[in-house]
């Protein structure tokens, strides 16, 4: 029987890992500190227990996350069949001088490593601290159109089946 939708399990899942390991963007879902719903694309990094995200000190973003808070992820494929990574979690917030070594390992991973290492010197010169928001996952699933749909779609080829 597959490892059920929610279950933190799914991170070892290989669709999980490939897009844990792609240069993909993360979609980060929080709340505004007025109530309203954002959601900003965003680099990651996952050290294997936590996604780790990066972002100036400055960044709108980091005046509403706080340690404590929940928020949720996607990682998401760009062609058919997609697949999907969805996490939720709480967060923890710290910020430190100058690039956090998860935002050097997602450049390299996104840019390659010499396209990286340059936009990670460019930074440094530019911004002297950065927040991390570490996210642990309490709650994950996989979407991959193949073996896993989403849930409606999945009680309709059930429907389907036992009507046949």
């Amino acid at each position: 029987m597959p490892t059920k939708q929610g279950d933190v399990a799914l991170l070892n899942d290989p669709v999980a890992q490939q897009l844990l390991q792609s240069s993909l963007p993360a979609h980060l879902a929080y709340t505004w500190t007025d109530g309203t719903p954002r959601l900003v694309p965003i680099w990651f990094h996952w050290n294997g227990a936590e996604l780790v995200l990066a972002s100036p000190a400055d960044a709108p973003k980091t005046k509403a996350l706080k340690t404590g808070d929940k928020v949720a992820v996607s990682i998401d494929s760009d062609t058919m069949p997609y697949k999907i990574l969805l996490i939720r979690g709480t967060i923890r917030v710290d910020t430190v001088d100058g690039i956090p070594p998860e935002y050097v390992a997602a450049s390299k991973r996104v840019l390659g490593e010499e396209g990286g290492q340059g936009w990670v010197d460019q930074l440094a010169q530019i911004c002297p601290r950065m927040s991390r928001v570490f996210i642990r996952p309490e709650w994950a699933g996989v979407i991959d159109f193949e073996a896993r749909f989403p849930n409606a779609i999945e009680r309709a080829m059930e429907r389907a089946a036992a009507m046949a």
